[in-house]
């Protein structure tokens, strides 16, 4: 049959009937049409798929007064659209209420129909498995998958055939299985929320559910407990819900795990509607070919609690020393943090440890770096990277192919499609990442830093990865932009709380600071210092013909300490600049400035508004304001109207200075 090739509905200007419309929108939808339809609001039966044979399985309702519409589809292939008519007048408020209240009683047509349908479909499905002989163990299907018959049974061609109940024990339809593998229902019949059991449920204990027939015998056979088949993924939820309303919350999803994660999803939509319990093979495949792999799935069905709890004295007794990718710096299988504000140097700092790490490089600003490789999601900079990783490569070695990977583009970590784009991607590598970066955390954040229940989303895919692919992940974020933000990650505190290592990087006067902010299981380093190092990258031209250059992290020394200012030194200068710009007044022999003339200069030199001057000359007022910083260290006490130094070092040296003026 080929697919109509325009939109039934392309125009608003349309010189077709009615029912050559309805007829074209038939076709447009794949469905074979009848050469002629009557309008009349009853539903009408016809063949739906070309060629020989008798089916009837097409349906149509459409009525003819006020604007033409109605419903067509296929019970085989379960296809339902709706149509209205094109081309005539835009229909006035009370056709458009008369043409939905229409559409309804379509739709009550329609649904009468289906379980007329379906009724007839049942007592004749009843009828075909009654009369069908039991399958052997010995059918094809059933030695390729290595279970047995359990009541299965048999079509005179070879078909192994399964039934389909609903929860009052009713057939509603059939699954067809031939020897290859190949399924199919029976035509007509109901299959949403349908299931079969395989094994009599007992009064306690766990209730399996699996997808397909042979992956639920298979799971019955291993454990000796009943397992219920849902037949598909897209069933999984609805037959939790009447599982879980038959028998309570003892119910175990047995998932596949399938190409595209379909199962999985299905499993958690009815762990999170149902509250039931899932667990899916950590291969590709089902619990039969997990089975057929070799692997133990009794353990994987019913893993051991023995050991869920230990004793503290043989907790402690054997040595667990810490595994590192860089030592003291970057540990194995935790979650890490380097931030800092832009152009500190954080991705030189972070790109120069996966760089050592993937060439093999023996050892990072003196501490021992363990050889592995490395996954880069870079969100930014990709034409800056490729420029870095070249000149890296330039100035240092080689990294072997393979052992560090980018990716092209950011996507959201922390939406589950995110996360299953970036596992299926590093899945496939023919190696397992020692590390995993994410640079920068904005870029691969799809909600709200500052929020601890977003922030909680994107740990969670972090825990994810580490947890699939025994890795470590490292987050680059940068810092906020108020001197007192400098030292911390932007955003909510749930970061910090969440990290095994954190680490700070700043650049003051060329000279790069790496401070380590937290390390859970050791004690601090002290801060190491780099510099930025110019590399000249060999065959790299710009559209001028100049050499390219690029830059490489390089030790550094330590920057020289500078002696800490005295407490109220900033204080000091500006009373004393204000003392002598009032005219060096002076009482009892020492330096006395009033609070007008304090006030004066500080409103002439700063322009500062009256309430803030207020503020700077409040006693009590906030530590590090002037007056209150001045009171504070001594150098000043209250007089009169004013203040008089009493520092006696200082307060002598300005008198001597005022008369040598």
């Amino acid at each position: 049959m080929v697919k109509f090739d325009r939109p039934f509905h392309a125009s608003n200007v349309d010189d077709r009937t009615p029912e050559q419309q309805l007829i074209d929108a038939i076709a447009y939808e794949g469905i074979n049409p009848p050469s002629s339809v009557v309008l009349d609001g009853k539903i009408h039966r016809f063949k739906s798929t070309a060629g020989k044979g008798r089916d009837t399985n097409g349906w149509y309702v459409a009525y003819s007064d006020g604007r033409p519409a109605g419903r067509f589809g296929c019970w085989r292939r379960q296809i339902d659209a709706s149509w209205a008519a094109e081309g005539g007048p835009s229909m006035t408020p009370a056709e458009e209420i008369a043409h939905a209240k229409r559409m309804a009683e379509m739709r009550t047509i329609r649904d009468a129909e289906v379980a007329r349908q379906r009724e007839v479909i049942s007592e004749v499905v009843e009828e075909i498995w009654d009369d069908l002989p039991s399958a052997t163990d010995d059918h094809p299907y059933l030695k390729r998958k290595g279970v047995k018959a359990h009541g299965s049974k048999m079509t005179s061609d070879g078909k192994l055939v399964v039934p389909l109940f609903d929860v009052d024990g009713g057939i509603s339809s059939l699954q067809y299985i031939d020897g290859e593998g190949g399924k199919r229902y029976h035509p007509g019949g109901e299959v949403k929320g349908k299931f079969w059991r395989l094994g009599d449920v007992p009064s306690d204990g766990v209730i399996y559910l699996a997808e397909g027939f042979a992956t639920a015998a298979t799971i019955h056979e291993v454990q000796g407990r009943p397992c219920a088949i849902a037949y598909s993924a897209s069933n999984l939820v609805d037959v939790a819900g009447t599982l879980v309303g038959l028998y309570g919350n003892r119910i175990t999803i047995v998932a596949d795990n399938d190409k595209g994660h379909v199962g999985l999803r299905a499993a958690e939509q009815a762990c999170a509607k149902h509250g039931v319990r899932y667990v899916i093979p950590p291969i590709p495949g089902d619990a039969n070919d997990y089975v057929q792999a070799g692997q133990d799935l009794a353990a994987l069905l019913v893993p051991s609690v023995d050991e869920w709890l230990i004793d503290a004295v043989d907790f402690s007794a054997q040595p667990a020393p810490i595994s590192w990718l860089i030592k003291g710096w970057a540990q194995s299988q935790a979650l890490m943090m380097v931030h800092g504000p832009s152009g500190s140097g954080k991705t030189f700092v972070v790109l120069d440890w996966c760089c050592r790490m993937a060439s093999g490089t023996p050892d990072w600003m003196g501490a021992k770096v363990k050889p592995g490789a490395v996954v880069y999601l870079a969100g930014e900079g990709h034409h800056g990277l490729r420029g870095r990783l070249a000149a890296w490569q330039t100035s240092n070695t080689a990294i072997p192919r393979g052992n560090l990977l980018l990716s092209s583009s950011g996507c959201d970590l922390d939406t589950q499609a995110g996360l299953l784009k970036a596992k299926d991607a590093i899945a496939a590598l023919s190696v397992r990442p020692a590390l995993i970066v994410v640079d920068t955390l904005h870029r691969f954040l799809s909600g709200d830093e500052n929020s601890a229940q977003d922030a909680k989303a994107m740990l969670d895919s972090c825990a994810a990865l580490m947890a699939t692919f025994g890795c470590s992940v490292l987050l680059v974020h940068h810092t906020g932009v108020s001197d007192e933000a400098q030292g911390r990650a932007r955003g909510s505190s749930s970061w910090r709380g969440a990290l095994d290592i954190e680490v700070s990087v700043t650049c003051k006067d060329k000279t790069i600071t790496i401070a380590q902010k937290k390390s859970k299981d050791a004690e601090l380093l002290a801060p190491v210092f780099g510099k930025l190092a110019s590399v000249t990258i060999p065959g790299w031209l710009d559209e001028d013909g100049a050499p390219v250059t690029s830059a490489v992290l390089a030790a550094a020394e330590a920057p020289p300490v500078r002696e800490k200012e005295q407490p109220g030194a900033k204080n000091r200068k500006v009373f004393e600049n204000a003392w002598w710009g009032s005219g060096a007044e002076t009482l009892d022999g020492l330096p006395y400035l009033t609070r007008a003339a304090l006030r004066h200069y500080l409103a002439a030199t700063n322009g500062w508004a009256e309430g803030t001057i207020d503020q700077q000359l409040r006693p009590s007022g906030t530590p590090g304001k002037l007056i209150r910083d001045l009171l504070d260290c001594r150098f000043v006490a209250a007089k009169d109207h004013g203040w008089q130094v009493i520092d006696p070092i200082r307060g002598s040296g300005l008198i001597l200075a005022k008369s040598s003026a």
